[in-house]
């Protein structure tokens, strides 16, 4: 499942989750780049918790983390690694494969940060040439949480094997002749390299990751297409109405998440939301961040249009929510 939506060769059998994950891809990145650079490059639109995780573990690797906007900062630094959120923090879907191309010819290798649900209806990363990717699984079945558990899933191409952390599960036959799983490679890992493990973080997610694998088999690949299609429909009908009551998106391209100009009433439309049972996300001093999920119905969007406005908005959605709800949608196409 992870390697048909990734477009990758390989993937492991889960991480701790998509923060540590993130670290490991710039070992990763390391460890695969005979580059002698230190120096590691992070979206400046990456999820705040991936950055955060990313420095803590660059700091004692010895290595010098530069954030940026990859598409017009990269030729700037000398990196050994580019890690590109996709889609980015704020909601926006960029031109991943220039980005990558640019970074491949730095000789710099990328590692992108993927969001699973987004990849069922987006071209993949690794058919746009990323060398590592990595996210979260929690979307494909399994609660919140309050953050957490969830599962990470991290692939890689098929060169970086012995590179990658944790384990990886493959097809073999047991006694009986039987098809059965079993583990065909562990890299020596804390308990024998120590300091020069590849991980000292590969806790598998194995439970969790097993809930998500089983979520995209119940539903199957036009399911998960019919659940993302009607989150970007609901996404887009949103970001519609609400330019037109003057709240207009700052990202042009989405897939579920909406970054919005408040004009000045950033704090009193918060307020509201929280009066009214809605997590908003506040993004600097004028704007708020909305993401929609499979079980975002259009009695939510009309509610999010009545707290933007100040008051009850008319919009006769149901016909909408109807077509979102089928099952014979095809997919959209990609913002890209």
């Amino acid at each position: 499942m992870v390697m048909d939506l990734t477009g990758m060769e390989l993937a492991n059998a889960s991480l701790l989750d998509e923060a540590t994950a993130g670290a490991e891809a710039m070992a990763l990145c390391k460890r695969a780049n005979k580059k002698k650079s230190v120096t590691f490059f992070v979206d400046e639109n990456t999820h705040p918790q991936n950055l955060s995780v990313m420095r803590t573990r660059a700091e004692y690797f010895g290595f010098d983390i530069v954030t940026g906007n990859p598409a017009t900062d990269l030729s700037q630094h000398d990196v050994f690694g580019v890690m590109v959120q996709y889609p980015g923090s704020n909601g926006d879907i960029c031109d991943l494969k220039s980005i990558i191309d640019a970074a491949h010819e730095q000789k710099a290798l990328v590692a992108v940060g993927a969001d699973i649900m987004s990849l069922v209806l987006l071209k993949s990363p690794g058919e746009l040439g990323a060398d590592v990717v990595f996210g979260s699984s929690q979307r494909f079945g399994v609660p919140l949480g309050f953050g957490g558990p969830h599962a990470a899933f991290f692939a890689s191409k098929d060169k970086y094997k012995r590179s990658i952390p944790g384990r990886i599960i493959g097809v073999s036959v047991d006694t009986k002749g039987k098809p059965a799983l079993r583990m065909a490679m562990q890299t020596r890992e804390q308990h024998i390299r120590r300091e020069k493990a590849n991980s000292n973080i590969c806790t598998a997610q194995a439970l969790l990751a097993n809930m998500s694998s089983f979520y995209a088999v119940y539903h199957g690949p036009a399911g998960l297409r019919t659940i993302a299609s009607r989150i970007q429909r609901l996404t887009a009908i949103l970001a519609a109405q609400l330019d037109t009551l003057g709240f207009p998106a700052s990202n042009q391209r989405f897939f579920d998440t909406l970054t919005l100009i408040t004009n000045g009433q950033q704090q009193a439309i918060y307020q509201r939301a929280l009066d009214a049972g809605f997590n908003l996300r506040k993004v600097g001093d004028d704007e708020l961040g909305i993401s929609l999920d499979e079980t975002t119905q259009v009695g939510h969007v009309q509610s999010l249009l009545n707290i933007f406005a100040g008051a009850q908005v008319d919009f006769d959605l149901t016909a909408t929510d109807q077509l979102c709800n089928s099952i014979n949608m095809g997919p959209i196409k990609s913002p890209i």
